[in-house]
């Protein structure tokens, strides 16, 4: 009979396989691909996926509280930075975001003032990233500012809402609420909760109603920073609508589990959404436990069937065994290691 894990002991497993199979010592920074063949994955520089590493670095200290975990975190942010020519901006506002989170979390459990410094750096390039073109939001791309989306506007309503949480500037909040009403008003469905991906993207003002996850996520990560601020109950009936709507339209009903979104760039969205999810339900208890159901689903079934126990790796389809033979996205891993230890924070706090 196989061995009955705890969460908290599966989370574990899925980040000793995040070190031992993607860290690369000699650039101080993950691999973007095992197994890495000399190392040819690593010439696409994906800023965004190392920001979520960082998280996951977070996570995993959470969960141990093991300080080399902190000095992992120096080391990977180091290697980012240096890669990045020695500073942390970059063209794609939304990377930066993910970048400014992961850092503002490390702040948090370090107090060390140069992620601050950076997070600061960030913020502030952030919010030149607005125009009014398109109604209003910020941009996707600085080389492309007509281009509105979700990723790079609800991101920045989490990040400036924690910013004001944590040292309560009016601006602050301000800017979460700007940023808010556009995306509420251009790019969300109020009918369902729907949340479109983008705007504009052709400079003709048209939506694009891609379906993405992470997209769904971010919202509901919106809604729950600003609950946080302002104790109103309609952000959280928000986040629930956006929530049962996305498991209605984003669940595989062959298997039960939420759907691939592929091996690239798309590996990393459940993992996102998955993120936000647990802290909406670490919000409300009483009235997520469908939720809690949906990712017990998925987190059983990744264990039990998309997850290699010979080779460690994770498959981007999350009911069926990886092929080893292809290999493993890091974006895949962190997807896949973000659901573990969603499962072992709400084990914690006694959820599951």
């Amino acid at each position: 009979m196989e061995k009955i894990f705890k969460w908290s002991e599966i989370a574990e497993v899925g980040f000793k396989s995040l070190i031992d199979n993607y860290w690369n010592t000699r650039i101080r920074m993950f691999n973007n691909h095992y197994p890495n063949i000399d190392n040819y994955t690593n010439l696409t520089f994906h800023y965004w996926w190392y920001a979520h590493s960082i998280d996951s670095l977070v996570d995993a200290y959470e969960r141990t509280k093991e300080k080399d975990i902190l000095n992992f975190i120096r080391e990977k942010y180091d290697g980012l930075v240096l890669r990045n020519g020695g500073q942390p901006l970059n063209l794609l506002y939304d990377d930066m975001e993910w970048l400014a989170l992961a850092l503002l979390r490390v702040y948090k459990i370090t107090n060390d003032p140069v992620y601050l410094r950076d997070v600061k750096i960030l913020w502030e390039d952030i919010k030149k990233g607005w125009t009014e073109e398109a109604g209003g939001g910020i941009a996707w791309h600085k080389e492309i500012m007509h281009y509105k989306n979700t990723p790079a506007n609800a991101p920045a309503i989490i990040l400036s809402a924690r910013l004001y949480q944590m040292f309560q500037n009016e601006n602050d909040l301000e800017w979460a609420n700007k940023i808010l009403k556009w995306q509420e008003l251009e790019l969300v469905n109020p009918e369902n909760g729907f949340v479109n991906d983008g705007k504009n993207n052709n400079k003709d003002g048209k939506i694009d109603a891609s379906a993405y996850t992470y997209c769904q996520g971010v919202y509901i990560g919106a809604c729950v920073e600003l609950y946080k601020i302002s104790n109103n109950r309609v952000y959280l009936d928000k986040a629930l609508l956006t929530a049962k709507n996305t498991i209605e339209i984003f669940e595989n009903k062959d298997t039960g589990t939420l759907i691939s979104e592929g091996i690239g760039d798309g590996g990393l969205f459940k993992g996102i959404l998955i993120r936000y999810l647990t802290e909406f339900i670490a919000l409300l208890p009483d009235e997520t436990n469908f939720i809690v159901e949906f990712m017990k689903k998925n987190a059983r079934s990744l264990w039990k069937n998309g997850f290699d126990k010979e080779y460690l790796i994770f498959n981007d389809d999350w009911g069926v065994l990886p092929n080893i033979h292809d290999g493993a996205s890091l974006s895949v891993h962190l997807s896949g290691l973000f659901l573990f230890e969603s499962m072992a924070k709400l084990e914690r706090l006694g959820f599951v």
